[in-house]
């Protein structure tokens, strides 16, 4: 339990700070499965269009350092690969 004064703040900014993160990493997995769900559909427009949705969120993500910038350069590649395919 902290007890300093210090210790409590730094205690509440860890808590808003791993509240931030999670939500920040649900809403990439969220957009990530828009992708694959349209991929799943076959309706390549619509893929894309999620697609491009789905690398300024993780971007942004991976700006803010939630994910290392190779996790998020694989997710997008794999993604654009399985788009291209559909065609």
């Amino acid at each position: 339990m902290a007890n300093s004064p210090q210790a409590r703040k730094r205690a509440r900014q860890a808590e808003k700070r791993r509240q931030h993160n999670a939500a920040m990493r649900s809403m990439v997995r969220t957009y990530l499965k828009k992708v694959n769900a349209a991929i799943e559909s076959g309706d390549q427009a619509a893929a894309q269009q999620a697609y491009v949705a789905a690398v300024s969120v993780l971007d942004k993500a991976t700006r803010k350092g939630k994910f290392h910038p190779n996790k998020a350069a694989r997710h997008k590649s794999r993604l654009n690969t399985r788009i291209k395919a559909m065609a």
